[in-house]
């Protein structure tokens, strides 16, 4: 199970540090006077690229050791 949280975190790690955010125009709030009509406020324009990401399949063929147990004999 702890093997697994730390592959989640890794993989999350990788996903987030694959993304590049460049903020091209600044955002700014509405004034003050609660008067929301027309561009009261306007939010920021954010381009944002991602990782290009192939995921395929590989069939491998994986030599299992043979393991023989020998159970002690109850007396």
């Amino acid at each position: 199970m702890h093997k697994l949280s730390i592959a989640a975190v890794v993989a999350a790690g990788l996903a987030l540090s694959a993304c590049e955010a460049n903020v091209t125009e600044e955002g700014e709030l509405p004034s003050v006077d609660v008067d929301v009509s027309g561009d009261a406020g306007k939010l920021p324009e954010i381009e944002v690229e991602t990782a290009d990401v192939e995921v395929g399949t590989e069939k491998v063929e994986v030599e299992v050791p043979d393991v023989d147990v020998t159970m002690p004999s109850e007396k």
